[in-house]
């Protein structure tokens, strides 16, 4: 018995053995294209393979970068952006699992809406930007609806598609021993959809920065959306390009969180 326990115990070490090196191989992979990548920019541009002025190099983004920290207003352009696409994001969160549960309550309602849901996420939402701000004129409250627009419609469909797919009989189940539709909803649906709610989650995040980015072209004075468009009209093109890397490293920030959310949410 003992001799069992001790192989399988070899064993299990020799697996997590092996996934922490295929961890640790992956990282540095990453890594390795990653600075690979900006050492053939640099030198690339230095040499003059490729024109400085139109894809700029690594060394005059940082530079540019550490200027426009020195009176902080990257910082505040990067808080602008960030707090709208934050806002923007719970929003569309808390909006679609509403709308999802309202919609499971009410089945023919959700037959009737289902079409129309369809249509207004299937529409480009850059043709929908303007006629925001028509409606609403320029500011926040306008760039943060932009942002949602992008989601909203497309999470409320996932959501409820998700909500619908919940095991039927633990629903009966519920029935069975006299529970109500509040019990199924918060002893079976919810708690069963919470895998389907984060990966909602992580694709929202993105879309919301993507529609606070299309709000922030045409109705913004600062944010990182204002910096490209400003950037590429005044052909300033470092501004620009630090401006997309700067939203790179947001998007990848925001969804290593919602994935350490995930973590700690499973079971």
């Amino acid at each position: 018995m003992k001799a069992e326990t001790k192989q399988i115990s070899t064993a299990q070490q020799h697996y997590l053995n092996q996934v922490k090196q295929q961890s640790v191989f992956i990282t540095f992979s990453r890594f390795f294209i990653l600075f690979s990548f900006l050492f053939l920019w640099e030198i690339s541009s230095s040499f003059g393979f490729i024109d400085s002025f139109f894809f700029s190099s690594p060394r005059a983004i940082l530079t540019l970068f550490f200027d426009m920290s020195k009176d902080f207003e990257i910082f505040r352009h990067i808080t602008v952006t960030l707090m709208e696409t934050l806002i923007s994001f719970f929003a569309v969160t808390f909006l679609s699992v509403i709308s999802a549960i309202l919609l499971i309550g009410m089945p023919k309602t959700a037959k009737v809406l289902e079409p129309f849901l369809v249509i207004l996420n299937s529409l480009p939402k850059s043709a929908l930007a303007p006629l925001i701000i028509v409606w609403l004129g320029t500011g926040i409250k306008t760039i943060i609806i932009a942002g949602m627009s992008v989601a909203i419609f497309g999470s409320i469909i996932n959501m409820y598609t998700g909500f619908s797919q919940v095991e039927e009989e633990k629903i009966k189940l519920i029935y069975t021993l006299g529970g109500t539709k509040k019990d199924t909803l918060y002893k079976v649906i919810l708690p069963s959809s919470i895998p389907i709610i984060v990966s909602n989650m992580k694709v929202n995040i993105g879309l919301a920065l993507v529609g606070v980015i299309i709000g922030e072209f045409l109705a913004a004075r600062q944010g990182l959306g204002y910096l490209i468009i400003y950037g590429s009209q005044v052909f300033q093109l470092d501004l620009l390009i630090m401006s997309i890397i700067i939203l790179c490293v947001i998007a990848v920030g925001l969804y290593k969180i919602i994935q350490i959310v995930e973590k700690r949410l499973q079971p």
